[in-house]
């Protein structure tokens, strides 16, 4: 094991699948850059040679159509946008194209293109910067979707990405690129579509994904301190969804409380309360709750961004109302760091 940064467990795992395998390459705006994509992809270039990693003009779906092309030639392809917004003139090549593939040709043929996209928010980013459309890309067949949390996982699970035969959305929240953890050495890989528990209780379930994971473990110390006790269970992975670990667990709590990062309506979170309430409504001692962002676009301003996003306090107080205990009193207090950045690391939106 080998204490890195996310982003540096990305850039292992890249550099890793790139000496594995010589059909695999990477390419995207800014890969070859100084800042390389958060740090992400420095140094790849040097090592592996323009023709295997390279930066592009800006044309996002003729590049998704490269890659398509190469994946079908039996290349394996990984292709990096610093915003997934950027990545939305690509739609038609993801849908109509990659996604399909296999299925059209009754899996005779294959389509294994990784898309890796950076969302996030912060110093004023914005609507059309801000957003996290993890939900589209669940609802699309044939696609595979996937969102990692810490370091290790982000190793793991690229690796998997990148090796399986299917076009996968690899999910990033820039929020964790400088998190410190743990990584295996070498060719580590984590299978898609097993959920991580990483915490356990018998009081509650609280289930999802990349910065909510975050706030869910910071809300677990004060409800410990409450005398609650909560299941967190890291999706990991938002399509295919493990199932069985989600269920198991809310049979044993009884209680549900799905996170997102992404608006509310349509969400990965609603679509885990509906999964829940069709197979365990028996076990629910209350009625489940989602907590995700609001349904409106995401403000630039400081002063309307201070409320806007869902965070531990409110993970804390939801949950002591589904146990039917009062909520903490929170002290606002100076905060060590604005709302709008995650620590003093960080430095800016690229």
């Amino acid at each position: 094991m080998v204490q890195m940064t996310y982003a540096e467990a990305v850039r292992d795992a890249l550099r890793t699948a790139l000496s594995i395998d010589e059909k695999v390459m990477c390419y995207g705006l800014g890969v070859t850059d100084p800042k390389a994509i958060f740090g992400t992809t420095s140094g790849l270039v040097e090592k592996f040679g323009p023709n295997r990693v390279f930066d592009v003009p800006i044309s996002e779906n003729a590049l998704t159509g490269i890659g398509l092309g190469l994946g079908i030639e039996g290349f394996r392809p990984v292709m990096v946008h610093q915003r997934l917004d950027f990545f939305l003139l690509a739609m038609d090549q993801l849908v109509n194209g990659a996604a399909k593939w296999h299925y059209m040709f009754g899996g005779t043929m294959k389509a294994p293109i990784t898309i890796r996209l950076v969302v996030g928010r912060g110093w004023g980013q914005g609507p059309t910067h801000s957003q996290n459309l993890q939900s589209w890309f669940a609802h699309i067949p044939g696609l595979i979707v996937v969102a990692p949390t810490t370091p290790a996982d982000a190793k793991g699970l690229l690796l998997s990405s990148i090796f399986d035969d299917n076009p996968v959305i690899f999910i990033e929240h820039r929020w964790l690129h400088n998190q410190i953890g743990e990584v295996p050495e070498g060719d580590h890989r984590i299978p898609i579509a097993s959920a991580n528990t990483v915490a356990e209780g018998g009081d509650l379930t609280i289930v999802g994904d990349t910065m909510m994971v975050v706030e869910a473990l910071r809300a677990n110390q004060d409800l410990h301190a409450m005398g609650i006790y909560a299941d967190i269970i890291d999706l990991r992975s938002v399509s295919p969804i493990d199932w069985p670990t989600i269920m198991t667990s809310i049979k044993k709590t009884g209680r549900l409380m799905a996170l997102d990062t992404g608006a509310a309506t349509g969400s990965v979170a609603g679509e885990i309360i509906a999964r829940a309430a069709m197979e365990c409504f028996g076990d629910m001692k209350v009625p489940p709750t989602r907590i995700a962002m609001p349904d409106v676009p995401v403000p630039t301003s400081r002063a309307l961004t201070k409320d806007f996003y869902p965070d531990h306090h409110r993970i804390t107080a939801t949950a002591c109302a589904m146990m039917g205990k009062p909520g903490p009193v929170v002290d606002e207090g100076s905060p060590s760091t604005p709302h709008d950045v995650p620590g003093e690391w960080f430095k800016g939106p690229f």
